[in-house]
């Protein structure tokens, strides 16, 4: 029963990466395209490490997994800010004509 409930959140994460990606691929702005894909990637790989853990019931995986989310959730709000300041400094210089 753990198992099918873990490979159902793992089916729910991978169908909301693939809705990040759409947005993506369709969002016209840069800011909007990449607060797509962070905010969407960041829940989806953090359920589909939970439905893992579900499926495979083992402290040693539990402990990876702990781990991988924390750095997912330490990594890619930094790297979205990043992107998005690039973005705007961009912006600006092309206003400025630089």
């Amino acid at each position: 029963m753990t198992s099918l409930l873990g490979y159902a959140v793992m089916i729910f994460g991978a169908t909301l990466l693939v809705v990040a990606m759409v947005g993506v691929l369709t969002l016209p702005d840069t800011l909007a395209r990449q607060h797509a894909g962070t905010k969407a990637a960041t829940l989806s790989l953090g359920l589909m490490a939970l439905g893992l853990a579900l499926v495979v019931p083992s402290m040693g995986a539990w402990g990876r997994l702990g781990l991988l989310i924390v750095a997912l959730w330490v990594t890619l709000p930094v790297a979205s800010h990043a992107l998005a300041r690039a973005a705007i400094s961009r912006r600006m210089k092309a206003e400025r004509g630089v």
